[in-house]
């Protein structure tokens, strides 16, 4: 498969991981090992914090590691070294390498998705962060054709605020797009910290101070927006699902309710014995349920994880069971 290879150790010296892997002991649980020599795919990489886990406290586990953004995979690379030929990375999105995954591969035992962004991204200078003055781009693979800059300057008013409000929830979403087209009318906004402002200018006095950034939604939007978060999140666990070995388990992290939405009625439909519409009166799709729900609200962070990695604070675990072959 292209992309797929063994990676050698060609690098020297110390790195510094900057990001924790959230809901660690959960995914260590619900994705062990059930039997010698399984195959796992880490299918949104990072840094490789959760790889690094589970290769560590399972020593016949062997992983596929996937990540888009080229500069953080080398991390991941360097990290997971001494691991040698047990773990293979894959540049590129998730759902290419599902799309192109082999008939005759060994299919994965199990299958992890961790949807949220990685610390690193916080720290990559591409403007993630509504923190800093960076250059306003938020591209996770840097090929990619559109930057938040471009959304930002070519957007429609309408469809600026709705992107907001639907990808992210935010109440202000019209007030704030109103202010954007009226900004980029007079020049280009091209800095993280000058969206950030002009988004906190948007918000009543009171609201301006609270535990949450009044930006943290606008950024959250335009991040998934560029990125494809939710557009390409139907594709990613569709191709998932296909490939798991029956019998095998898939845990996916989401960090808002717009993803975890999305991924609970995938899960939910796949759980039905019947596709039929509501208004036939009898079965005729003959349809079978094709997984178990493992965790039917899912998990979500211990009080102690919260206070000690606020990043995981939205997280929520949703982990099924494979049972046939569509």
């Amino acid at each position: 498969m292209p992309g797929l290879k063994i990676q050698p150790d060609t690098k020297q010296g110390f790195m510094q991981f900057v990001h924790t892997p959230v809901l660690l002991e959960e995914c260590l649980e619900y994705l062990a090992p059930r039997k010698e020599g399984e195959l796992m795919v880490d299918a949104t990489q990072g840094e490789g914090g959760h790889s690094f886990a589970f290769l560590s406290r399972f020593p016949d586990l062997r992983l596929i590691g996937i990540d888009a953004d080229p500069v953080i995979q080398e991390r991941a690379k360097e990290r997971l070294k001494d691991f040698g030929e047990r773990v293979q990375f894959y540049s590129g999105w998730a759902q290419s390498f599902f799309a192109s995954f082999p008939s005759e591969f060994k299919r994965p035992d199990s299958l992890l998705l961790d949807l949220g962004i990685s610390t690193f991204h916080y720290m990559s200078g591409r403007g993630f962060s509504f923190r800093k003055d960076e250059k306003l781009d938020m591209r996770i693979d840097p090929s990619s054709p559109l930057s938040a800059a471009d959304l930002v300057a070519r957007l429609p008013e309408k469809e600026l605020a709705d992107l907001l409000y639907n990808n992210a929830g935010e109440r202000f979403s019209r007030r704030i797009a109103r202010a954007i087209v009226e900004a980029r009318s007079r020049s280009r906004l091209e800095s993280s910290a000058a969206l950030s402002a002009l988004v906190e200018s948007c918000y009543p006095p009171a609201g301006r101070h609270g535990p949450v950034h009044p930006a943290t939604k606008t950024f959250q939007a335009l991040r998934a927006a560029v990125n494809g978060e939710l557009s390409r999140l139907q594709d990613l666990l569709e191709g998932a699902f296909r490939i798991l070995e029956s019998g095998g388990r898939m845990g996916v992290i989401s960090f808002n309710s717009a993803e975890d939405r999305i991924v609970k009625y995938f899960f939910r439909e796949k759980n039905r014995d019947c596709t039929c519409p509501p208004e036939e009166p009898i079965c005729r799709c003959e349809g079978k349920r094709v997984l178990n729900i493992l965790t039917r609200k899912g998990i979500v962070p211990r009080k102690e994880e919260k206070e000690s990695n606020p990043a995981s604070r939205s997280a929520r675990l949703r982990v099924i069971e494979k049972l046939l072959d569509e």
